[in-house]
């Protein structure tokens, strides 16, 4: 086993390892001690049978064997306790996901989030497949609501097991790329957290903020998600002065409307009384289940990778996160506004830097042997949260080992949590509030 702890005031990465013995059968659980462990020994218990001793909880973390009618949900035995199950399938477009609800009245007293629906298999097929565009491909498909955030960490990991260095092309396109993506999923955040609360013309006006951004990117590379924008060790498609230009004229546009309407609707009497003190994560509760990105920070924990582990022009241009204190869904919008206007005043901060600097096509990169026996660790700071890549080389320098954590896996409890003592019918606003991932959690 490798295990790698991220050191956020010494910017650094500590690495334990640990070599189990064949006939092994179970390991002491670090759970009760660290619970943020619970669902890498869950994962781990899963696919190689090894046993946690004293882990509270050792269930299925996305997969039972195929016995879903079996699996072991949390029950409580009273007459005055009711039960209420939601999903796999939804009424919406949704990923598939089961939520358990045990209640009393109206109120939530437990919530089980059982996952794995969504199970593709995906770090096996890094592995099993030795061509690197379909390599590539696959990492823009992990989680298609961060196909950025996911396609630069594959690539970060790959290159550095090459010796790349990044030309400013490729830092400049990179790191404008990431930050758009933060911008159009918070917009469409905003719209769907309206919609929750039946507020439909906040709803339809954060949706159509959202379009002229994600248009930009289908003008930049041909497709509004950003695929075939990021490829290992070149820049295929160079911001451009006059892309940078154009870029230029759509932020502008884009918070002139922006700035008013959030303003007053996120002020609104009908909005405040939804919002607030709904969904509340304490800063215990997120620092003890190990919350990463947006569900740490709008609770009072500084956890952001472009400030802890700076990666791209994070490096030359720093950062400073967005922090917010209460943890409600008030908190988890007010942070995605917050964060708009940040992302939208550091792209203008680094195209101002770097506009006039002449952009040229580059070559296809030719990937020829990486360097053998080696760990390569990636972290990007997706709009969702921390994403992390790690590739371990044999001797003739193949992939045999691909680990990809999504923010999701970290945040998911922190959902559950939030939710207790909450009525059931601000489930979906809460849900929504995190918007979490069901396919980057499954893999």
């Amino acid at each position: 086993f490798i295990c790698c702890i991220a050191d956020d005031e010494n910017q650094d990465i500590h690495l334990l390892s640990h070599v189990v013995k064949d006939n092994i059968e179970s390991l002491p659980s670090l759970t009760l001690i660290h619970p943020a462990m619970h669902c890498f020994e869950r994962e781990i218990h899963e696919q190689f049978g090894i046993l946690f001793k004293g882990h509270p909880w050792l269930k299925p973390l996305r997969f039972c064997k195929g016995l879903v009618d079996e699996y072991p949900f949390y029950s409580i035995d009273s007459e005055q306790i009711h039960e209420v199950g939601v999903g796999p399938i939804h009424a919406g477009i949704i990923e598939p996901g089961h939520f358990r609800f045990i209640c009393l009245g109206e109120n939530i007293l437990h919530l089980e989030i059982q996952l794995g629906y969504q199970h593709r298999g995906v770090e096996r097929l890094f592995i099993e497949h030795k061509n690197w565009i379909y390599r590539t491909t696959l990492s823009e498909s992990i989680a298609g609501d961060t196909t950025i955030g996911h396609t630069l960490s594959f690539v970060q990991a790959i290159e550095a097991l090459c010796g790349v260095e990044s030309s400013m092309s490729m830092l400049l396109s990179r790191t404008v790329a990431l930050e758009l993506e933060r911008i159009a999923v918070h917009t469409g955040d905003l719209s769907a957290m309206f919609m929750d609360i039946a507020y439909q013309l906040g709803s339809a006006v954060f949706g159509a903020l959202r379009t002229p951004i994600i248009n930009f990117m289908q003008k930049w590379c041909g497709n509004r998600f950003g695929r075939r924008l990021l490829r290992i060790g070149y820049a295929p498609y160079p911001l451009t002065h006059d892309l940078a230009e154009e870029l230029l004229y759509v932020l502008s546009d884009y918070e002139e409307r922006f700035m008013y309407p959030s303003n007053e609707m996120l002020s609104l009497p009908s909005v405040l009384h939804r919002f607030e003190r709904t969904g509340v994560l304490t800063k215990t509760q997120a620092e003890l289940s190990g919350a990463v990105g947006m569900a740490a920070r709008m609770c009072g924990l500084k956890r952001d990778i472009r400030w802890s582990h700076p990666f791209l022009l994070f490096k030359e241009m720093p950062y400073e996160p967005v922090v917010i204190q209460s943890g409600d869904v008030m908190a988890r919008a007010m942070l995605r506004k917050k964060e708009i206007e940040s992302s939208l005043a550091y792209i203008r901060g680094i195209l101002k830097d770097n506009i006039d600097k002449e952009s040229q096509k580059e070559h296809m990169f030719s990937i020829n042997r990486l360097k053998p026996e080696s760990l390569s660790i990636s972290l990007v700071e997706s709009w969702r949260g921390e994403i992390c890549h790690t590739a371990l080389t044999d001797r003739e320098g193949e992939v045999i080992a691909y680990k990809i954590v999504d923010p999701s896996l970290h945040n998911w409890l922190c959902l559950a949590l939030c939710v207790r003592e909450n009525e059931i019918s601000d489930f979906p606003i809460c849900n929504k509030s995190f918007n979490l991932s069901y396919c980057g959690h499954d893999l």
